[in-house]
């Protein structure tokens, strides 16, 4: 397989004036030359195959826009080296966005006041897309998700999940080599997410299309990614599989039981009897996020029954959210 995405050693700084407080202080800042240099991303370098689906995490403030603002051609990388399918995308804008599709969070690229269809219309102009390429696309988008029903209703009239929907389709238009889709499915429902996720699924396995995927949502991640990109403070901290992620922390279990009585009350007990355990509670469960290579999942349940009358529990393999929160807070040796 070809390597679609080359990045090597980038990084990207700003200049940032060191403002002042108060009035005098905004005075004085508009004749000031005091800036700090702000380092966004810290030598960065990954290569992405054809047809990869690939979770690009990391905390707000890590660097993912200004890494997806540089691949995408709108910032050039201070130092470093970056190429889209052969181009830099910098210097060649026009050529490089007629290979890409764009998804930047809830900023639709649809016509507000227009139905569906002539938005989808006028793109069929834009990129300069055959009659016959066209009606397949189509085709393809009402075998996946029924389309018709939103063809000709105004964008301002659909729901968020509608609209999402939609920019996605509009995305996936021109038949782009790489997409790129900023929080897809933040404040959906569950059911619009699942749809969504499976309409991604669906296009990159029958185009092959390269799909660099940025999310908080974790359900997003174990749906659609094999692999996947940490970053944080604009240093890469991971780059492997979700598979090969989990191995680092495989000791780790949640130990989740019910109990009778308060349960906010219950989990504050347990958490002072194990401080060095993260744990937490929703309205039904307490949750002991636990290390056995301090101490046994059984020792903890068995200490746990000497003090707590425990109605259920439940064991399960800790999720991709707590690695990825972990790595957050531990990093990768």
């Amino acid at each position: 397989m070809s390597q679609i995405i080359q990045i090597k050693n980038i990084t990207k700084e700003f200049k940032v004036l060191n403002r002042r407080e108060g009035l005098k202080g905004s005075l004085k800042d508009l004749f000031s030359r005091d800036y700090k240099i702000v380092r966004a991303v810290d030598n960065i370098s990954m290569n992405v195959e054809q047809g990869e689906i690939v979770g690009y995490l990391g905390s707000n403030g890590a660097g993912k826009s200004t890494t997806i603002k540089m691949m995408t051609g709108v910032l050039e990388p201070t130092s470093g080296e970056i190429l889209i399918d052969g181009n830099i995308p910098y210097k060649n804008r026009a050529k490089n966005a007629q290979e890409i599709g764009v998804v930047f969070g809830q900023r639709s690229q649809l016509w507000w006041a227009l139905p569906l269809i002539e938005s989808f219309k006028i793109l069929k102009d834009i990129y300069q897309i055959s009659d016959s390429d066209y009606d397949s696309i189509m085709s393809l988008y009402q075998s996946l998700v029924d389309i018709e029903p939103l063809l000709h209703k105004p964008v301002r009239q659909m729901s968020l999940g509608q609209r999402t929907l939609s920019d996605i389709l509009a995305a996936f238009l021109h038949n782009p080599k790489i997409v790129f889709l900023d929080e897809p499915t933040i404040g959906l429902d569950v059911s619009m997410k699942s749809k969504i996720r499976t309409l991604i699924h669906a296009l990159n396995k029958e185009k092959n299309t390269t799909v660099i995927l940025t999310t908080h949502d974790m359900g997003d991640v174990d749906a659609l990614c094999r692999r996947i990109v940490i970053i944080d403070k604009g240093k890469m901290l991971y780059d492997n599989d979700i598979a090969h992620l989990k191995g680092f922390f495989g000791s780790y279990r949640t130990l989740k039981i019910r109990t009778d009585g308060d349960i906010s009350e219950h989990s504050e007990q347990i958490r002072k009897k194990f401080p060095e355990f993260k744990v937490s509670a929703d309205e039904e469960w307490i949750s002991v996020l636990v290390d056995e290579e301090k101490e046994k999942v059984i020792d903890v349940l068995s200490t746990l029954q000497k003090t707590h009358k425990i109605r259920d529990m439940q064991l399960e393999e800790i999720s991709t959210e707590d690695v990825v929160k972990k790595i957050y807070e531990e990093g990768v040796s």
